[in-house]
């Protein structure tokens, strides 16, 4: 039997524990700054802009704007508990940015309130509604005044299937990460067990992640209504000898809602 997964996984996994699993990436702050000035270039980012982080996490990339004196970035995501820190790790700062959780499918936020929305760090793929990152994107074309802008940073679906391994396990301090994956149609699914040197294993838990090649995104995009479609197989955000996992590959998309 194959490896089993909660369809509802993505409401229990992010949280302490994931902030150490994935710490290569979401508490890597080198890497983060380096993001966010490639991203504020690629989109022309004004200091007065409204930017949602959808599916911001604990708001690395948004805290790192507002260092910028980017003051008006929201945080949107389900995990309360990431949002939490988020919040606590602003308030530390005293930097502005505003954190509200919710299902990024159907926000409650008012119709052409952004004039950027950021969808980063891989956080497509989670639901197992074949519809769900559809409703996304729609929701991401709501949210945008006219000529605004959608950004998507999402592993690179085409590497996954050339260089996939089956198994892995890397360290973060006294933490191991094993992981076992199964490649599936378009997804990937995963057992995840992680291990305190000291206190033994404190996470087994499986997840299932849809991965997109440049032509499948750019085609749910256009169904959701955007244009200017651009996908940069490639990243500048990264040095050549940083291990960031899956995200070493990635896909770096740009839209626009039309004017």
């Amino acid at each position: 039997m194959g490896i089993q997964v909660d369809p509802d996984w993505w409401k229990h996994l992010f949280d302490e524990v994931y902030l150490i699993t994935d710490a290569r990436t979401v508490c890597n702050e080198e890497t983060t700054r380096r993001e966010i000035g490639f991203f504020t270039k690629l989109l022309a980012m004004r200091p007065e802009d409204e930017i949602l982080d959808l599916c911001g996490g604990h708001g690395r990339h948004s805290i790192e704007l507002s260092r910028r004196k980017f003051n008006r970035c929201t945080v949107f995501d389900y995990s309360e508990k990431l949002l939490k820190i988020g919040a606590e790790n602003a308030d530390r700062e005293n930097i502005t940015v505003r954190f509200i959780q919710g299902d990024a499918r159907d926000t409650k936020l008012p119709d052409g309130a952004y004039n950027h929305v950021m969808i980063l760090g891989n956080s497509l793929g989670y639901i197992s509604d074949d519809h769900a990152d559809l409703q996304i994107f729609k929701e991401s074309y709501r949210l945008l005044k006219p000529g605004g802008n959608l950004l998507v940073d999402v592993t690179d679906g085409r590497i996954i299937r050339k260089k996939f391994i089956p198994a892995s396990w890397h360290e973060i301090d006294d933490t191991v990460i094993c992981r076992k994956r199964e490649l599936d149609a378009n997804c990937v699914r995963a057992r995840e067990m992680v291990i305190s040197k000291q206190k033994g294993l404190i996470r087994d838990k499986t997840y299932l992640i849809r991965f997109y090649e440049p032509d499948s995104l750019a085609a749910l995009l256009e169904k959701a209504g955007f244009a200017n479609i651009v996908i940069r197989a490639m990243d500048q955000t990264l040095t050549h000898c940083e291990d960031l996992g899956c995200m070493n590959y990635r896909l770096i998309v740009s839209a626009k809602k039309p004017i």
